[in-house]
């Protein structure tokens, strides 16, 4: 909702709420493709290749995390 929210102060039309709501919506689904696609490619990797990269098997869906929401 950072759209809306950067304009809060201002009255939106309906169509304005509309496209913010989309391009949120393309936002959030862009982030968990992002999520997807770390986790899938951090699992595929065996144990030694995470543990060379510095990586514990149970990292990857943090590190997937901050990948696509920076958290």
């Amino acid at each position: 909702m950072a759209n809306v929210s950067a304009l809060s102060g201002m009255e939106l039309g309906l169509t304005d709420r509309i496209g913010a709501f989309l391009r949120n919506l393309q936002d959030a689904r862009g982030r968990h493709k992002v999520y997807r696609q770390t986790v899938k490619e951090l699992s595929a990797l065996t144990e030694r290749e995470l543990l060379d990269l510095g990586i514990s098997p149970s990292m990857i869906t943090s590190i997937a995390m901050e990948a696509a929401y920076g958290k």
